[in-house]
């Protein structure tokens, strides 16, 4: 189902399972939301509480952290 979706369609019942399970898919395989997002023309949100509501355990956040830097010891 990477075919995109009208903008602001519900997706329920059959549908949205499926695409749940597509998400999940791709989630799990390393895609990221805002890719996942792009691809179907949905929303970020849309896509993160779909994989919220699937059970799939999201990622952080990558890129720099503002922690103290680690010494190399």
């Amino acid at each position: 189902m990477t075919e995109t979706l009208k903008k602001g369609t519900r997706v329920t019942g059959a549908d949205r399972t499926k695409l749940a399970g597509d998400l999940k898919k791709r989630y799990s395989a390393g895609e990221s939301i805002r890719s996942l997002a792009a691809s179907t023309g949905r929303s970020y949100g849309f896509i993160h509480r779909i994989l919220s509501e699937s059970g799939v355990a999201l990622r952080g956040r990558g890129g720099a952290t503002r922690g103290r830097a680690k010494s190399k010891a």
